[in-house]
């Protein structure tokens, strides 16, 4: 399977259109339509399904479609590793993270790397720790700030010293605003927007004790910013990392800490024995340095 013949599948999936595909790649329709068909024999299914205008794909070609993606974004990303492995210290380092607290902690080290490091570039991809892991497992990313739990056997990893918790954010006319804090019984007939992930869900469900099961749970949300959406359109209250709403307009929102107090906790994570780039590499260095003094 050739990297080149993925490309011009993927841009006849985006097109539809062999004719158009055909152009946009430069080469003659019949030569991309012979490529494509020994593609679908190679992968022993129709990719395809071909009408007298258009080509749409087939369940089996969505699925290489994604796959396909992935495997060009590593390839792309494998070669700007390698042509930046110089003398100099520059590159890009790809580092995944949620949205809580420890982010500033990890602005600052960023920022430090970069005074000393001025040819280097953070990309940062945010997400939740679950797909940030993947990504580091497929080789998307060289690092990622994980909120916990997390299952850490294939990677080295630093703990954050910066202290997380968990709190309800709500309307700020919500009567619960009233209180200072919130007990289980406080929550039990208010529609509730959990964390999408599962360990989050199972850890909350140990706050919780019996009474977890007496939530009325209505929607679960992977990030923050979605869940506030849903708490200012009245769609119920949200359980989240304090620092994950750190721009919070506090005229239309408020929080409060659970009580007793939820504490959340982060890591700084990267694979074992993984082959970095020289940026990757000298950045992972610096900042189990500036991470472990701190």
């Amino acid at each position: 399977m050739e990297l080149r013949v993925l490309k011009y599948f993927l841009v006849i999936a985006e097109e539809e259109n062999i004719t158009r595909a055909a152009s946009m790649v430069h080469i003659t329709q019949p030569s991309l339509s012979r490529q494509i068909k020994q593609l679908e024999e190679e992968c022993g299914v129709q990719l395809f399904t071909r009408g007298s205008k258009r080509m749409t794909l087939t369940p089996e070609g969505q699925l290489l479609k994604s796959r396909a993606g992935e495997i060009i974004e590593l390839e792309e990303k494998t070669k700007a590793d390698l042509r930046r492995a110089d003398a100099e210290i520059k590159g890009t380092v790809s580092v995944g993270c949620g949205v809580f607290e420890s982010v500033k902690k990890m602005a600052d080290v960023f920022g430090a790397f970069n005074r000393k490091y001025p040819h280097v570039v953070f990309d940062i991809y945010t997400s939740t720790a679950d797909d940030v892991r993947e990504r580091m497992d497929r080789g998307l990313l060289d690092a990622g700030l994980l909120l916990e739990p997390v299952d850490m056997d294939k990677y080295e990893y630093i703990r954050m010293n910066v202290k997380e918790r968990w709190v309800v954010m709500m309307r700020a006319d919500s009567p619960l605003a009233e209180k200072e804090a919130l007990r289980t019984y406080d929550l039990a007939d208010i529609p509730i927007i959990l964390p999408q992930r599962h360990k989050i869900q199972s850890e909350l469900a140990s706050w919780f004790g019996i009474g977890f099961e007496k939530l009325h749970i209505r929607y679960l949300s992977n990030l923050s910013e979605n869940a506030s959406i849903l708490v200012e359109k009245g769609l119920g209250v949200s359980l989240t990392i304090e620092g994950s709403i750190p721009f919070l307009d506090t005229k239309i929102f408020c929080v409060r800490p659970l009580l007793p107090e939820l504490p959340a906790s982060s890591v700084f994570a990267w694979k074992h024995e993984q082959m970095f780039n020289p940026a990757a590499q000298k950045f992972i260095s610096f900042a189990r340095e500036a991470l472990s003094g701190s």
